[in-house]
């Protein structure tokens, strides 16, 4: 079986008790960075075998994983933070797995999608997730297709990317657009802002650690 699970996306104490039982049992464990995953994995027990499966794993590795699980091994799927498979390789394995009729059974927790929507106080019934925008070509067509959103959008920033983002955000947006940007979540440097774009001092926001943006759609 693959056990897709979702793991904290930085305070440890968010790991579900489900999640650390898997893990625990778990011979094999999937990881997006062992090193990462190690801090993880040591804190609650878990020994299994930690292989380093990431976005330039070459099909060799997809090979080895299959080869485990058609053995009939169990082997459990993390990535660094949060739920796999949203912005990073796990998707594949997964693909993989469900053409070779392996069993695939998702273990629910930490998204920060999600954490970000439920405190940025906007309509959340439908929303886009963009994940983080293109570095150089299309990343302006992103943005203008956000702008003139209707729903609310979500999307990533690295802390080198940020000024710029913000940037663009401040000049492609409405003043009266509200927007969310969330620092840090459930870490111990955990910063929240949300109100109209105008009223957002973008310099005194540190640009340091992931960003997760939710964006209100035009009303």
């Amino acid at each position: 079986m693959l056990y897709v699970v979702a793991t904290p996306i930085g305070n440890l104490g968010d790991i579900s008790m489900r999640a650390k039982e898997v893990l625990i049992a778990s011979k094999y464990i999937a990881c997006e960075d062992t090193r990462h995953s190690k801090i993880l994995l040591e804190s609650i027990g878990a020994k299994g075998r930690a292989i380093s499966f990431h976005a330039h794993s070459g099909q060799l590795k997809f090979e080895q994983i299959l080869d485990l699980l058609v053995a009939g091994e169990d082997v459990a799927l993390i990535s660094d933070a949060g739920t796999p498979a949203i912005s990073d390789p796990g998707g594949k394995l997964i693909e993989l797995a469900h053409q070779n009729d392996i069993i695939i059974s998702p273990i629910p927790g930490p998204s920060s999608v999600i954490t970000a929507l439920s405190v940025a106080g906007f309509e959340a019934d439908q929303f886009i997730y963009y994940g983080y925008l293109p570095k150089k070509k299309g990343k302006q067509t992103m943005l203008k297709e956000i702008s003139e959103q209707k729903m609310t959008s979500v999307i990533f920033e690295s802390p080198h990317r940020i000024e710029r983002t913000f940037q663009d955000l401040a000049t492609l947006l409405a003043p009266e657009r509200r927007i969310c940007i969330c620092r840090e979540l459930t870490k111990k440097f955990e910063e929240i802002i949300c109100d109209s774009i105008s009223n957002i001092e973008f310099d005194k926001i540190k640009p340091l650690g992931e960003f997760v943006i939710v964006i209100e759609g035009i009303k």
